[in-house]
């Protein structure tokens, strides 16, 4: 029994060092570049493959082949990667998600180049490196785990590395040239995870699909050590391999047995999809999700009868097999699905293969029993959805980057524990429904189902709850200010995703009549999402002409040539406008740099000389409403009145009427406040000490203070971003307890919000930005309040049919200020609302908001414009050290 142990110790330490040797490179590639390389595992296998070409086929000596492929191809691949794909990206001002879709493209090409140049079969003659002792590997692993921790503690390179993790911009303008540490970092991560691949080559199989998603398992250990400690990714990486391989020596009788030994090898894909729904995630929320696309107009006319004709043509002139046309219409209802959650939703969903697979399963599982197959498939669909709503409920908390890798562990584990158990799949039998036995009639069927498919899908995207999703791709704390609620509208999303990706993975079994576990491999969805993306995530058109060219390519002599074409334009993603827009000239032209960023926002502010208004209009002019209120504030309080005081950059006051108000409550606004608010961050940092705050109705109420007082974290725990916790203070609203309200059913109390960084949706028009707002605010269903909106903020001209990415700063601030109030709120929370404004638009922004307080809107204003305070607020209150002190 001790000699068994320690063989199982001996084996699970080789795994553990090859998994230790990729959690070091993943952990450094972050931290030198802020970018998770989920194609970590291709280049393992890439250069597993060149040794081998080396030392089998040309007949080299291994030690050479060895130096050769360590020392000058692996780092050669990393600064290929760094200079060709992820600095231009960089430069671009790309976001986390951007950086993950390229590596992602970069995974999917690396698969087709292999599979093209040495054939999909796998190889069983890899060349053994480190010889079958274990400890030599763990040794060489701890080694260069200590040589790494010394570099980076003692040495000049090691400093550079640390003060670019810490900030960037700020080390580079401390001298440190950060494209050097960023290519030193691709270099080495692409050593380590060259030396994983001529490791492992010898112990697993070697082709292009087995190796590179078993070294993307092992990034559990990167997840683990949060991707910076190098100690706990060895550590981890150590104790997951031996305890994996102590749990072969399980074999528990009747149905525990199979999945107990399967669990015994893939240890690693629970670790990574526990790692990712538990340990907090990497990234954030904010800007790792995926960027808006570029707002198109509608598909030409002539394009769907076109498409259409292609659709028919195999009907009317293939003959009576349509084997490879049969799987079009299946992939197109699968690919649908991503249209769903990654275009409209904005969400990273990398697991929607497993969803096609276990549709397809289902439906075979059921029509084995008996069931007919059409039946089949209409019970296997809703069956799938409700498994997406369980796998989907845990993961919505997650964003961005942390998403990514939950979905991607949920579409790994169902393959690994389900789609390749015997237990599962043996005795399955797959057939076409009655009737539609025949390519041509079954084709038919396809043809009728994505046709109701598409429509159902325009419905979606042209409604409410399409511009609901728009709105949460495009900024989902702004969303959830308008009221959108996040949680529900993520879940619907990746449910209905996972319905689609169902119905759409039955037909294509059927298709094939067989269920065949490779046609819904994690590698192949990693690729539907990269031809997704490539060619346009939020277009119908996408769907139907990725199935195409996919199809195509798969049926074509050359195994890889649709993976390769993918992944090659999946790297330039940020770069290159998607392939869809290429119908829309126009669009292209207006496409935002960076891949989505708006060049209005207060990132990129207008000159002080541009046009007040996308329209040619100026912002509404007149004299502010009379106000016979005093300021209160300061020490001894102010009795003359403020709002009557001469702004020193506001133009002499029009003859015009004020700006007629939005809504007319019938009763007194219900009373805001803030009780013994306490707020400390991890970290013991107090951003709050025990502040007491009240909003008085149908007054201006202005929050002034140094950056870091606490103004904005005060600001975000009245809207609701912020909740603190029991015995921390209270949020009241008419005396009413909402600490633990979120921040859109605040919203939908009459708490309406606005950003310092706007919050405007750029791939919605401005009426669209503000019809959100009326859908999802206190008062829903007035048809007058969109018109009002506008009509107030002088945007019910030309400029409400413009995409809100093509306007400057000044009409964007008032479009969500007309977003907000077009939900007819009593209160009213304005985060620097004269960020990014010249003098005109600050003075018309002032004369709007003291007719709003007028009308009997509670407003509370954050600011650091003191001319604008002083000319619109009642009471000033002045924060510092996270306390209000006057």
């Amino acid at each position: 029994m001790a000699s068994l142990t320690y063989e199982l110790t001996l084996a699970g330490l080789a795994v553990g060092s090859a998994a230790a040797l990729t959690g070091i490179g993943l952990v450094v590639t972050y931290r030198a570049t802020g970018v998770l390389n989920l194609a970590h595992g291709a280049v393992a296998m890439i250069c597993a493959y060149v040794l081998r070409q080396l030392v089998v086929v040309w007949g080299w000596p291994l030690p050479l082949g060895a130096l050769v492929t360590l020392l000058v191809v692996a780092p050669g691949i990393g600064l290929v990667l760094d200079r060709g794909v992820f600095r231009p990206l960089a430069l671009l001002g790309s976001n986390p998600a951007q950086t993950l879709v390229a590596s992602i493209g970069v995974f999917v090409l690396l698969v087709g180049g292999a599979a093209l140049l040495w054939g999909g079969g796998a190889r069983d003659d890899a060349p053994v490196l480190l010889g079958d002792d274990p400890w030599a590997q763990l040794a060489a692993v701890v080694a260069l785990a200590c040589l790494v921790a010394a570099v980076t503690r003692w040495t000049r390179f090691g400093r550079e590395l640390r003060a670019v993790v810490d900030n960037r911009p700020l080390a580079v303008l401390s001298g440190v040239d950060a494209d050097r540490v960023a290519s030193a970092g691709w270099a080495f991560g692409s050593f380590t995870a060259g030396l994983t691949g001529v490791l492992l080559a010898p112990y697993v199989r070697l082709d292009p699909y087995g190796m590179p998603l078993l070294v993307m398992e092992v990034i559990a250990v990167a997840v683990i050590a949060r991707m910076r400690s190098l100690p706990v990714a060895v550590a981890s990486a150590v104790a997951i391999g031996v305890a994996q391989a102590q749990m072969t020596r399980l074999h528990p009788e009747g149905w525990a047995g199979p999945l107990v030994q399967a669990l015994g090898t893939n240890l690693f894909v629970v670790a990574l999809l526990v790692a990712a729904l538990v340990l907090p995630g990497v990234g954030g929320k904010g800007r790792d999700a995926l960027p808006p696309p570029a707002r198109t107009p509608q598909v030409p006319a002539p394009v769907w009868p076109a498409v259409g004709i292609l659709l028919l043509l195999p009907l009317g002139f293939a003959g009576s097999d349509l084997h490879t046309a049969v799987q079009v219409p299946a992939l197109a209802v699968i690919l649908l699905s991503l249209v769903v959650v990654a275009g409209r939703g904005g969400q990273i969903a990398l697991g929607q293969a497993a969803y096609a697979g276990l549709g397809a399963l289902l439906t075979a599982l059921l029509s084995t029993a008996g069931v007919p197959a059409l039946l089949a498939l209409g019970l296997a669909v809703p069956m799938v959805a409700v498994v997406g709503l369980a796998t989907a409920w845990p993961a919505i908390r997650r964003h961005g980057l942390a998403l990514a890798l939950v979905t991607l562990a949920t579409g790994v584990a169902v393959s690994r524990f389900v789609f390749v158990q015997p237990y599962a799949t043996a005795g399955l039998s797959l057939g076409r429904p009655a009737g539609f036995a025949d390519d041509r009639a079954f084709y038919a069927l396809e043809l009728l189902l994505l046709a109701g498919c598409l429509a159902l899908v325009a419905a979606l995207r042209r409604g409410r709850t399409g511009r609901a999703l728009a709105a949460l791709r495009d900024h989902e704390p702004g969303a959830e200010a308008a009221g959108v609620p996040v949680p529900a509208l993520k879940l619907l999303a990746f449910v209905l995703g996972a319905a689609l990706a169902a119905l759409g993975g039955g037909l294509l079994g059927m298709g094939l009549r067989a269920f065949d576990p490779e046609a819904y491999d994690p590698v192949r969805g990693l690729l539907w999402f990269a031809a997704v993306l490539v060619l346009g995530a939020d277009s119908l058109l996408t769907p139907l002409a990725a199935a195409a060219l996919l199809v195509t390519l798969d049926a074509g002599p050359q195994a890889g040539a649709a993976a390769a074409l993918i992944g090659l334009l999946a790297t330039q993603t940020g770069r290159l406008p998607p392939l869809t827009t290429l119908l829309h000239p126009k669009a292209t032209a207006t496409r935002t740099v960076g891949g989505g960023r708006n060049p209005g926002t207060a990132e990129g502010r207008t000159h002080p000389h541009d046009p007040p208004a996308a329209d040619a209009a100026p912002p509404p002019t007149g004299r502010p409403a009379p106000q016979s209120t005093t300021r209160t504030g300061g020490a001894g309080g102010n009795p003359s009145p403020t709002a009557g005081r001469a702004h020193p950059h506001r133009p002499a006051p029009g003859h015009a009427p004020a700006p007629a108000p939005t809504n007319a409550p019938a009763a007194p606004a219900p009373e805001l406040r803030a009780l013994d608010l306490t707020l400390t961050y991890p970290g013991g940092i107090t951003a709050l000490s025990h502040v007491t705050l009240t909003l008085a109705p149908s007054r201006v109420t202005a929050l002034v203070g140094p950056n870091g007082a606490g103004k904005s974290t005060l600001f975000d725990c009245l809207a609701g971003t912020l909740r603190p916790r029991r015995h921390q203070g209270l949020i009241t609203l008419d005396g009413v307890d909402i600490t633990s309200r979120t921040a859109h059913a605040r919203t939908r109390l009459g708490i309406a919000r606005t950003f310092q960084r706007l919050a405007v949706f750029p791939s919605l028009s401005v009426e669209e930005n503000v019809r959100l707002g009326a859908e999802r605010g206190r008062v829903r269903g007035d048809p007058a309040a969109v018109e009002r909106s506008l009509r107030l903020l002088g945007l019910d001209g030309p400029v409400r049919h413009r995409a809100a990415a093509d306007l400057p700063t000044g009409t964007l601030r008032r479009v969500e200020l007309a977003r907000a109030l077009a939900g007819q709120p009593h209160t009213l929370l304005l985060d620097e609302p004269a960020a990014g404004l010249d003098a005109g638009e600050t003075a018309a922004l002032a004369r709007i908001l003291a007719a709003l307080a007028a009308d009997g809107l509670t407003v509370l204003v954050v600011e650091h414009d003191p001319d604008l305070v002083a000319g619109i607020a009642h009471t000033v209150h002045t924060m510092e050290g996270g306390r209000i002190l006057s």
